[in-house]
């Protein structure tokens, strides 16, 4: 069993309600960790909360128009991201630095009452789905999966260690779509759509086509950095 594997989450015990902490311009995936820097007050809060109980936070993507109600209740992508808190370090402003860990796609079933400044809301859990029919396709669905990554991946020299090993490892085909979707630079709606595919064969054939136009793309290989850099509430 690879690492990412080993960080599993398990669905017993989960009340299924979750702290939200939407942005604009961020998609969390299971199975990767991603830094945050953490400084609007509702946003500390909603750390501080989840510290003290059960560490988890749902990261979920802003609908377009967000910028007319940012700090209302602007509309949300209804497939989120559940989160672990990893570490954490709080600076002398008050403000956080996270480092959040991918567990589960969710579903956003219905907003919460809260008294708190920041939203919540019920939630499922979406498992990833392998078409039965399609067994036999998968190894050759990953094969070309992890080659068309391993084409695009000189581009990203001071990564090239740590990603040989990842992708040397045995991990299923589900977390090898998440940790690439998680890296290649596209765009943020295109990152939900895989985000919200539960079908696995589905989001690796989407994630081949984003792979190819990467490929040719003049001026760049299309990679984020990595490991990720802090992204900012």
């Amino acid at each position: 069993m690879s690492t990412f594997e080993d960080l599993s989450f398990s669905c017993e015990g989960f009340s299924g309600k979750v702290r939200l902490f939407p942005l604009p311009n961020l998609v969390l995936f299971p199975h990767v960790m991603q830094p945050l820097h953490v400084f609007e007050p509702r946003y500390r809060d909603l750390l501080e909360d989840a510290l003290g109980d059960d560490r988890l936070i749902a990261m979920a993507m802003l609908e377009p128009g967000w910028e007319n109600d940012y700090e209302g209740r602007p509309p949300l992508h209804p497939v989120a991201c559940l989160g672990r808190i990893a570490t954490y370090h709080r600076l002398e402003d008050g403000t956080y630095n996270v480092l959040l860990l991918g567990l589960r796609r969710v579903r956003l079933l219905r907003e919460s009452e809260s008294a708190s400044r920041y939203r919540e809301a019920e939630v499922e859990i979406c498992e990833d789905h392998y078409p039965p029919q399609e067994a036999t396709d998968r190894t050759a669905l990953q094969r070309k999966l992890r080659e068309a990554f391993m084409r695009i991946l000189p581009g990203l020299p001071d990564a090239q260690e740590q990603l040989d090993q990842l992708l040397g490892t045995n991990v299923s085909l589900g977390v090898l779509t998440d940790v690439i979707s998680y890296m290649l630079q596209i765009g943020i709606r295109d990152k939900q759509a895989l985000l919200a595919e539960p079908n696995v064969h589905r989001r690796a054939e989407l994630l081949l086509g984003h792979l190819s136009v990467a490929e040719h793309t003049p001026g760049g290989v299309g990679l984020t950095s990595f490991p990720p850099q802090f992204s900012a509430n």
